[in-house]
């Protein structure tokens, strides 16, 4: 299992549009990936739980892969919240 953390730095949130372009991506994944916030997670390749999570600016939410590609799979979901999401 592949798991790391990012912080919500939109000062709105975790907005639909930006949970869309996650749940995009994490569809792209043959892997289980998962999306935690506390004590609540679901599922990353559907919206509703990633909306669900209500992510708030400054808060930050876990990835967790899990699969036979969870190291790359995981590094590109990574990679692409660096870099499509919140920059810098």
């Amino acid at each position: 299992m592949v798991k790391w953390e990012f912080q919500i730095k939109d000062p709105a949130g975790l907005l639909p549009e930006a949970a869309g372009r996650l749940v995009k991506e994490a569809i792209q994944c043959t892997s289980r990936v998962q999306i935690r916030k506390g004590e609540k997670s679901g599922d990353a390749k559907l919206i509703f739980h990633v909306l669900s999570l209500s992510a708030k600016a400054g808060e930050t939410l876990e990835i967790l892969v899990e699969g036979e590609k969870e190291q790359e799979e995981g590094i590109r979901l990574k990679e692409f919240i660096e870099a499509n999401l919140w920059p810098g």
